[in-house]
């Protein structure tokens, strides 16, 4: 049976050999996936032991960097975020990295949500790897501007630099911006600490601004909770986003496209209990 795994350090809360499972049983395809606690002083020996006979792995915190640098070839969404989450052994041998995170958002949001980017304006809090992997398959949907704002301003510029052949990208601080946009994402980590990005109330047209959260938890994130305070049409976490990256990376390993719809559900399901 073909195997598969998810590399992290911790490890042990993923949702990923769920959804996988959950994948596996809708499409009738044969696999066995499970976590693998990697090394953090040695992620790329644990890696290639397991393709001696493995056939792919997702990649999670702290080693798609490291993933990057082990794949002999990268998918260009990959290239452009600098990082893989998704490794498939190809025919020969060799090792494919891609990243589907951006992917998974832009479906959540697109499919899942309803709702259109294309000329849209777009605020993106932070500058870490969620937003380097997220510009640009956001940009490939044509918005009408996207602001990256970071608390390190110049970490922003860098990115914007990076992306602006893509796009209309620019750079801002948290404070820098009062007028409305039509969607911000949360690319912060502060959600799990309880925190907000320090940006103005005013940023969210009561009834139209959308807004969402990369993180997830059982209770709105405080993210979340803010925005519905601040009257946001939508308040939206990433559980979709987990869901849809998965899938995407489902499609690149097996050729079959799972549908999410019930395996979100499930994955809601168990959030709440």
């Amino acid at each position: 049976m073909d195997r598969y795994v998810v590399f992290g350090n911790p490890i042990g809360h993923s949702k990923s050999p769920l959804i996988h499972r959950l994948f596996a049983e809708q499409t009738g395809e044969q696999l066995d996936y499970s976590t693998l606690l990697a090394p953090l002083e040695d992620f790329t020996t644990c890696a290639r032991e397991f393709f001696q006979q493995g056939r792919g792995a997702n990649v999670t915190v702290p080693f798609k960097e490291e993933a990057y640098r082990l794949a002999n070839t990268l998918t260009e969404r990959a290239q452009r975020a600098g990082a893989v989450n998704t490794l498939s052994k190809l025919a020969d041998g060799s090792l494919l990295g891609d990243n589907t995170d951006g992917a998974g958002l832009v479906r959540d949001l697109t499919v899942n949500a309803g709702f259109s980017l294309e000329d849209k304006r777009i605020l993106l809090l932070g500058a870490g790897g969620a937003v380097r992997g997220a510009l640009e398959p956001l940009l490939a949907e044509k918005p009408g501007s996207l602001i990256i704002a970071n608390r390190t301003v110049e970490k922003a510029e860098l990115l914007a630099e990076s992306f602006d052949d893509l796009g209309p990208v620019s750079a801002s601080g948290f404070d820098w911006l009062h007028e409305s946009v039509d969607l911000i994402i949360n690319a912060t980590s502060a959600s799990l600490s309880g925190d907000v990005p320090p940006i103005a109330g005013s940023l969210i047209e009561p009834g139209k601004t959308f807004c969402y959260d990369m993180m997830y938890a059982k209770q709105p994130t405080a993210f979340c909770r803010w925005a519905s305070d601040q009257g946001a049409a939508v308040a939206m976490d990433g559980l979709g986003m987990l869901a849809e990256q998965a899938a995407e990376a489902f499609f690149l390993w097996r050729g079959v496209r799972p549908d999410t719809v019930p395996v979100l559900a499930e994955l809601r399901r168990q959030l709440a209990l």
